[in-house]
């Protein structure tokens, strides 16, 4: 298996002792190449998910999806985009303005900031800290002040009821995400991602977990719907209700902030479940069989990470696609009253198996 430090650690030097820049030059050079890498990869993780999205539910509804622009419709997206850097951007007369503005900028922070977590291969993470974990859940927080403050500041009340929505259900579904994440944790001893990757050399955790670990990865799936504001818990964006929700005054790009942090955040709940309980850009090994890990280990880390991600992305296409939107009320039923009773019994059941060392 590669490992990508050595690359980083070579530009560094080349920086530092052959061009002769110094510290501080060498570091700002750094932080903009991995800034113009964190917007290049949102940006091309963003089309790529538009139009997957668009072709899988054309194929669930039985039909082609976009087809005219580009062979098979492949530059549709970019069509999209075309058009919506052009739209005017308009504000609302009796909206707050300086809220109003800054909404968007939080929504997309907060899942940029969270996008700089993912750990693409070994050796290829721009933030990997001992308390990563914890730092990810506090940083894609903010995005919930995002969605509260646009529909809040619009002074519109279908935006109003669409922001209020929408923020109980993000705080609601943390608890459950939040539990599940703790007892992975609790399993691997570790809250840095790069150690919890590392911890399943021998065997994914969701294998190695037994059955606390499946039901953390299937409450974990179900409350990242919910986080990601995709089906059937796009309550705040229901459009029989509440015309786009709490962006319904926004145009332009002001929108497309809105666009772009909804589907990157779908991919932030299927890398971050890949690397928490599918071993990341880990290869699949089994203790004993040295030949195979062998030959597992030739993949590079980056595809086994992308493939796992998207397999994710597509059960969560499924889902969306598969069943009819709920109420807030059921909702929120469902998250109270059964999936955090069952992450914190379960994070109980798991403490105990591991303290007994009855994992693999």
């Amino acid at each position: 298996m590669f490992d990508f430090s050595i690359v980083t650690t070579w530009f560094d030097s080349l920086l530092r002792d052959t061009l002769g820049l110094g510290s501080f030059l060498s570091v700002l050079i750094e932080c903009v190449l991995v800034g113009l890498f964190i917007l290049i990869a949102y940006a091309l993780l963003a089309i790529v998910l538009i139009f997957m999205e668009r072709k899988v539910c054309a194929y669930f509804q039985c039909r082609l999806g976009p087809m005219r622009v580009g062979p098979w419709g492949v530059f549709q997206v970019f069509a999209d985009v075309v058009k919506m850097l052009i739209k005017e951007i308009f504000f609302v007369d009796k909206a707050d303005k300086l809220l109003y503005a800054i909404a968007p900028f939080l929504v997309l922070i907060g899942s940029v900031g969270a996008f700089a977590f993912m750990p693409w291969n070994k050796g290829a993470h721009i933030l990997d800290f001992n308390l990563g974990v914890f730092l990810l859940t506090a940083i894609s927080s903010i995005g919930v002040v995002g969605i509260f403050l646009a529909g809040w500041s619009s002074n519109n009340k279908y935006s109003v009821v669409s922001a209020m929505r929408g923020a109980v259900q993000l705080i609601s579904y943390e608890m459950s995400l939040c539990l599940c994440l703790i007892t992975a944790v609790v399993l691997t001893g570790t809250m840095q991602l790069s150690g919890i990757i590392e911890a399943q050399e021998n065997g994914w955790l969701i294998f190695r977990g037994h059955i606390p670990a499946i039901i953390a990865f299937i409450v974990f799936l179900i409350a990242g719907n919910a986080e990601a504001n995709r089906g059937p818990f796009d309550l705040a964006e229901a459009e029989s209700e509440l015309t786009a929700g709490y962006h319904t005054e926004y145009s332009g790009m002001g929108f497309g902030f809105f666009y772009l942090a909804e589907y990157l955040n779908m991919f932030i709940i299927a890398g971050l479940a890949a690397t928490i309980f599918l071993g990341g850009w880990m290869p699949l090994h089994i203790a004993g069989l040295d030949g195979f890990n062998a030959v597992m280990d030739y993949i590079p880390g980056i595809v086994w990470f992308l493939a796992k991600a998207f397999l994710i992305v597509w059960i969560m296409l499924w889902i969306k696609w598969s069943f009819p939107r709920l109420r807030i009320d059921q909702i929120l039923k469902l998250e109270w009253k059964y999936l955090m009773p069952l992450a914190l019994l379960n994070l109980v059941i798991m403490t105990l198996v591991v303290a007994f060392g009855l994992h693999f």
